[in-house]
């Protein structure tokens, strides 16, 4: 397994890969890595002949109040993990080489954005842009894999892609999910025991909107206060939003058709989760 820390041998590697007919598969990260990432490695590993993996904590998608500083780092047992996975190259730049001096260029998907952690975050997917728009120049991927669980970060980049024109066509990869269904993040390590406890409740949440469609509701606010009603019973939990939304545009629904995502946000102590689920909704008779 390689280890790249600049942009231009990253670029060079790609480049000598491609003129051998290899294709490549890409997994961004900001390390920390979980099952949730061995699972899109995975993916990535049978789909394609070489797999990039990128750890970097992207600087530029951290708000003022958020401490990037906190942000869980563990380059040694990620490397560890990357090798067991048979992972070809780890790219590690740091934050000078990615946003060397004097680089002014930001990149955003304006109606996307604007929404759900667009609203709760203002600065969060403008770095997310730029950042998944420099690196897909630098690997030239073939094919690029995200969780389902940042659901809103995944339509953002497949809208990214289409609109620039980049290369990496982006597969979602379902959640996944502890036994009692709570998602895999990265910042999980952060909840104490009763907390960890209370966690799943966001999940329980969504799967009480899910139920209500099943059901035959078909109206989006009341099927939002379905899903509020439930997290409302969890004390430690604070709900940033509960949302019914077309699954392309993440717009919310007044009343529900063919598909459909619940998207869900909520924080317990310090820690802010994010769930979601997508919904096939049936005709009723």
């Amino acid at each position: 397994m390689k280890i790249i820390r600049t942009t231009s041998a990253m670029a060079d590697w790609s480049r000598c890969l491609h003129r051998e007919g290899v294709t490549i598969g890409f997994v961004p990260t900001m390390g920390a890595l979980h099952e949730g990432h061995r699972a899109l490695i995975r993916a990535a590993r049978l789909a394609c002949d070489a797999v990039v993996v990128s750890i970097f904590v992207n600087p530029t998608q951290f708000g003022p109040s958020e401490d990037l500083t906190k942000y869980p780092r563990q380059l040694r047992l990620d490397q560890a993990l990357c090798r067991r996975e048979g992972v070809d190259v780890i790219f590690a730049p740091t934050v000078e080489t990615m946003y060397p001096a004097g680089a002014q260029t930001v990149v955003t998907v304006p109606r996307i954005a604007c929404r759900w952690e667009g609203h709760a975050r203002p600065h969060h997917f403008q770095g997310v842009a730029t950042v998944v728009t420099k690196l897909l120049s630098l690997v030239q991927p073939d094919k690029t894999w995200f969780g389902q669980k940042d659901y809103q970060q995944a339509a953002l980049v497949q809208q990214l892609v289409k609109d620039l024109n980049l290369p990496g066509h982006p597969i979602v990869h379902p959640t996944v999910r502890e036994s009692d269904g709570l998602a895999l993040s990265s910042r999980n390590i952060y909840l104490s025991r009763s907390e960890r406890q209370a966690a799943p409740v966001l999940y329980r949440a969504l799967q009480a909107g899910a139920g209500a469609i099943r059901a035959g509701e078909r109206n989006g606010p009341r099927i939002q206060r379905h899903m509020a009603r439930v997290a409302a019973a969890e004390p430690l939990a604070s709900v940033d939003y509960l949302a019914v939304c077309d699954p392309t545009t993440l717009d919310p629904l007044s009343t529900l058709h063919r598909r459909a995502v619940l998207l869900g946000a909520l924080r317990i102590g310090k820690v802010r989760l994010l769930d979601n689920l997508l919904i096939s909704v049936r005709r009723t008779t």
